[in-house]
């Protein structure tokens, strides 16, 4: 600006040049004479020619002097003029610099400070007459520095300020300054001072909001992604996402989608893109399949278009989750929801759900059509008024009101009139409370019970009465005696207990079948009631009856007793058939004989007992000596439950051998298993006495168990691998496990299942036929081998046969020892050997202890044979030879030899 001034200057100083060149110019081509005119010399006057030059000498030398003078003051005028602009420019250029919000210093070559603006002095806090004339750049520096408002060293201040970045300086009360300085070209600087403490506050804020966002988006669960419109590359991934999809986000931000993902995986993420960007509200829902390795998931996809201030579409941001399970879950959740419909809708209970505030249906089953009267679908949304009459309304409502205020279970039977007529119903009402702990349902479940109390009232009765005599039973008994013997204390009162035994109905169901033995229980339960006169009489058990008879006694026990065997004398004709049976009878007395229902019960089963070892059809009254063999048997048992803590048991061996006239080691092929009570003090008890009393008490099974679990382990440790037999008890059948423990002995002593041979009596089948069948059939999947023990000695049905393969049969040794003596146990003998022939199953003969009796069993073809003539029961030491064990030198022979 100064430059075009001064050149307006200098153009104007040319012009007055020119001008007074021209003035000059036409004076001198004028005449002397038109110059003397115009100064006033007349020509007339005559003047010489000397003095007319003299006079425009004058003239023209003060004309230049006059020009040169208006030169001068054209030229004065112009400079003045210019500097008066000048003044103007400079005024309004240090206005404008003071009004900076920048602090600004100019240097010059030199470094002295030409300028210096009121900001820059604001900035650092000094003054206008802090700033000298002359002062140099470093020495305004130490100022600041002597001030503390510069914390750098020269050197490094010119350096950092000279940077592209700047200085960047701290003044102690916080303030953040940033210095620029900028090089001019004629040497000089121009440096900025700018206070960025606000622009760091907000620049501070910034990074902080942007990290916390940063950080909310890393830690949100939904997968986040967003990617630029333009080139379709990810700007940004959460945490979420690179998880979901097990790929870096370093690798996936800068990359599009079918640089990351397979090809079908990236079709859909094209396909959802176009879709968000085309719909009118920028956003769009929807479900696709991802594709992540091998496996293929489910998303919820939602996609939001952001737009620019110009609403155009900038960024597309995606946000999605895995619903893979909960989708599943849904599904399971109505697979489950459609079967609890299904279960509730099928179970035999009427079940309804009601509003608990208004009473109105809000589910019912099929079942509670019956209680409604219509259907289900036809009930939802009534209520009890509008279903059932007003007063059977009236009574419903009522008592729904109670269940929903009492708010625990409400439990009641009553009638209700049906389609069906009126039935009994077990109604259980139960409120169910929402989370504010208000009652919000009221269920209630409604159960026909009319035929279960129908039988339970019928199974009350067969409770305490024979279900085929209709008498009293062993129960009822037993309650009655206790009721009488509680009438009877303190008083003089008597009466009997009577224990009647029917004779012969195992013989009669033999021949004639159960029917007809039923039908002859029948029967003389109506003679004995009829006999009785008054007396209570019960069925105790198959063939055992009670009778309480009071009066003097033993006199009106005896005589009654007398009344009731006459009454089984006339025959009994059943099913045409003419059938003959008697009763034998044991009396117990009050109060001699007992106080207590047990010890009265007891002692006429003594009196009984007695009375059959006499002769079937006697009457025996209980007498105190009796109690002494109930007392020995008491003690034996108790003697007996400790034989086993105390070793007292042991196992001996019989041998088993092939059937021949003459017998070698070789022909034995096994042993059978007996056990032998040794007692401490009354020595050898008999198999007969125990086992017997063992099977009454139970003590069967743990002792059948001990005795399986010896034999197995004794035959697995012989070399010779011999048959070892073992007898099982009908009362094992009954009790525990017998398939498992025998499987597990099996597994635990090693023993080939091949080698074992379990024998069974009769009694097992005759207990339960269908279970024990069962039983049998599962111990033969095992391996081991069935034999039917003392075959011919009870009912043995062949129908035993026929549903069961048995192994072998041992022919009951009441036949065999007749043997040449009784032609009908030899026909017997031998039409068992001829049945087991033909079945194909091995017989073996019990009890050979004679020459003849080996031959005749050899002559008919008989597989086995055991007996005292083949071997007594003895140690399995005794047999050491027949295992493969050597031979056991007597103790004395070994001392001898030692």
């Amino acid at each position: 600006m100064t430059g075009k001034d001064w050149q307006a200057g200098g153009k104007g100083g040319k012009s007055v040049a020119a001008a007074v060149g021209l003035v000059y110019a036409a004076v001198a081509a004028a005449p002397a004479s038109a110059w003397a005119a115009a100064i006033g010399l007349s020509t007339d006057n005559h003047i010489t020619g000397t003095d007319a030059g003299v006079a425009w000498e004058i003239f023209t030398g003060g004309f230049i002097a006059v020009s040169f003078l208006a030169a001068a003051a054209i030229w004065v005028t112009s400079v003045l003029r210019k500097a008066r602009r000048s003044l103007r420019r400079h005024a309004f250029v240090s206005s404008g610099l003071n009004n900076l919000n920048q602090g600004v210093v100019m240097t010059d070559s030199r470094q002295r400070i030409i300028f210096c603006n009121d900001r820059y002095l604001e900035i650092y806090g000094l003054l206008r007459s802090d700033i000298r004339p002359a002062m140099t750049d470093p020495e305004l520096g130490d100022l600041r520095r002597a001030r503390g408002v510069l914390d750098a060293c020269s050197d490094q201040f010119y350096r950092l300020s000279n940077a592209c970045d700047g200085l960047f300086t701290e003044l102690p009360d916080g303030r953040l300054i940033a210095v620029k300085r900028f090089k001019l070209p004629n040497g000089g600087s121009v440096a900025t001072h700018e206070d960025c403490s606000e622009q760091r506050k907000l620049a501070r804020q910034l990074a902080t909001t942007k990290q916390f966002l940063e950080s909310v988006i890393d830690n949100v669960p939904v997968c986040i992604a967003a990617k630029g419109i333009e080139d379709g590359r990810y700007i940004l991934v959460n945490r979420a996402f690179e998880r979901f999809s097990r790929v870096s986000r370093d690798f996936i931000v800068g990359r599009r989608a079918d640089e990351i993902f397979q090809p079908q995986t990236a079709a859909n993420i094209a396909a959802t893109d176009q879709v968000a960007l085309a719909s009118p509200d920028s956003h769009y829902y929807s479900e696709m399949v991802f594709e992540r390795g091998s496996e293929k998931r489910t998303l919820a996809n939602n996609k939001v278009v952001a737009r620019n201030e110009a609403g155009q579409p900038v960024f597309l941001i995606a946000l999605f989750e895995d619903v893979t399970e909960r989708k599943s879950l849904s599904r399971e959740l109505e697979n489950a929801k459609k079967f609890l419909e299904t279960v509730v809708d099928n179970i035999p209970v009427s079940l309804i759900v009601q509003c608990a505030s208004d009473g109105h249906y809000l589910l019912a089953n099929r079942r509670a059509e019956t209680i409604l009267n219509r259907r289900r679908e036809d009930a939802i949304g009534l209520t009890a008024s509008d279903i059932f009459g007003p007063r059977d309304a009236k009574l419903i409502v009522a008592r729904d009101e109670m269940a929903v205020g009492n708010g625990g279970l409400l439990t009641e039977e009553h009638p209700i009139r049906t389609s069906e007529g009126l039935r009994l119903f077990l109604t259980r009402r139960v409120t169910v409370r929402g989370d504010d702990g208000e009652p919000q349902y009221l269920i209630k479940t409604n159960e026909d019970v009319t035929d279960r109390r129908q039988t339970e009232s019928r199974m009350a009765h067969m409770a305490y009465h024979d279900g085929l005599t209709d008498l009293p039973n062993r129960t009822a008994f037993l309650k009655a005696l206790s009721q009488m013997i509680e009438a009877c204390q303190g008083t003089d009162d008597e009466f009997a207990v009577l224990s009647l035994d029917l004779d012969g109905l195992k013989e009669i169901n033999d021949v004639f079948g159960h029917a007809v033995g039923d039908s002859l229980l029948i029967e003389v339960a109506r003679r004995i009631q009829s006999a009785a006169h008054g007396g209570l009489v019960a069925r105790l058990s198959g063939d055992e009856f009670g009778v309480i008879i009071d009066g003097k006694q033993p006199a009106v026990g005896q005589a009654l007793a007398q009344q009731i065997v006459a009454a089984m004398v006339p025959e009994f004709l059943i099913d045409d058939k003419s059938v003959r049976t008697g009763l034998t009878t044991g009396i117990s007395l009050f109060p001699r004989d007992g106080t207590d229902p047990a010890s009265l019960l007891a002692n006429a089963g003594v009196a009984l007992f007695r009375a059959k070892a006499k002769s079937r059809g006697s009457i025996c009254v209980f007498e105190p000596e009796m109690d002494r063999q109930i007392r020995d048997r008491r003690v034996l048992h108790r003697d007996l439950s400790n034989a086993m803590r105390n070793g007292e048991l042991s196992l001996h061996y019989q041998p088993q051998a092939r059937t021949g006239r003459k017998l070698v080691d070789d022909d034995v092929i096994g042993f059978e298993a007996l056990t032998r009570w040794s007692h401490p003090t009354r020595g050898f008890v008999p198999p007969g006495d125990f086992i017997p009393l063992a099977e009454e008490s139970g003590l069967i099974v743990a002792m059948g168990e001990w005795i399986l679990r010896e034999a197995c382990r004794e035959a697995a440790s012989w070399p010779s691998p011999k048959q070892i037999a073992v007898n099982l008890s009908p009362v094992q059948f009954i009790h525990g496990d017998l398939v498992g423990l025998v499987h597990s002995i099996l597994l635990e002593t090693g023993l080939n299942p091949s080698r074992l041979e379990l024998e069974i009596t009769e009694g097992v089948l005759i207990e339960d036929f269908e279970r024990s069948l069962a039983l049998l059939r599962r111990l033969k999947a095992l391996g081991v081998r069935i034999a039917m023990d003392d075959f011919g000695s009870g009912y043995s049905s062949l129908s035993y046969f026929q549903a069961f393969p048995f192994d072998k049969i041992k022919i009951d040794r009441g036949f065999v020892m007749y043997l040449g003596r009784n032609p009908q146990s030899a026909a017997i003998v031998r039409a068992v050997i001829g049945l087991g022939h033909g079945l194909d199953v091995s017989i073996v003969a019990e009890g050979v202890e004679t020459q003849e009796q080996l031959g005749f069993l050899a002559d008919e073809g008989c597989d086995a044979v055991q007996g005292f003539f083949i071997g007594k029961p003895e140690p399995i030491a005794h047999y050491a030879t027949l295992v493969g064990r050597p031979p056991r030198i007597p103790e004395a022979i070994r001392r001898k030899a030692g």
